[in-house]
Parts: structure tokens; sequence; C-alpha cells
């Protein structure tokens, strides 16, 4: 599976108390697991952040398809805005880079 990080932000005023963001947290749960299938998503870390955006989710996923679903789905479902990259693990990333060429001095 791939490693995805995915920044949500809330639209103005979409949020109105604690209990409503129980509530949209359980419905765009519900609203992955129908549409993506049991356990194609694995949530790996869950924050909230201050700065530009009010959320860091880390997730693993099968394919960019299946996190572009994951990612509708927060839009939709939270009036959000989100941002998904593709994330590789640092140890794997070395091994990735290991035999490329050396860009010289």
């Amino acid at each position: 599976m791939a490693a995805f990080i995915m920044l949500t932000r809330l639209a103005h005023g979409a949020i109105r108390s604690p209990e409503q963001l129980e509530k949209l947290e359980k419905e765009v749960m519900k609203r992955i697991e129908e549409g993506l299938g049991g356990g194609q998503v694995k949530w790996l870390a869950n924050y909230a952040v201050l700065g530009p955006y009010d959320y860091l989710d880390i997730f693993e996923a099968p394919d960019i398809d299946a996190a572009m679903k994951v990612s509708a789905i927060v839009r939709t479902l939270g009036h959000a805005h989100t941002e998904v990259w593709a994330a590789t693990e640092w140890k794997r990333f070395k091994e990735i880079v290991r035999g490329l060429p050396s860009g010289g001095d």
C-alpha cells in the first residue's frame, strides 16, 4: 500500500460545536468504508494542527485513485479544502535514489 499525507482546512462556519466535529468524523469514516470497501484505507496518524490547516492525516491506500476518493469524501462532507501528498518512508527513499548518478561537484 502507498502512504499519503492529507492536509484539511474546514470551511469557515462548517463546524459549530465539538459534537458536530465528532459527528462529521464518524460520517466521513462511514462513507470512506462504504465508498472504498472494507480495509482499503489504513489510518496511521491523525493530528489537529495550528497554522493554515486544521488537520493532518497520514494514511495508507492501495493507489492514488483510492487516496483521491478519501480526499473527495472529506471535501464534500466536511465542506473542506484538502491537499493530498504521496509519501515515501525515508529508508525506502534512500534505497530508491542510491543508484542514481551523482550531480557532480
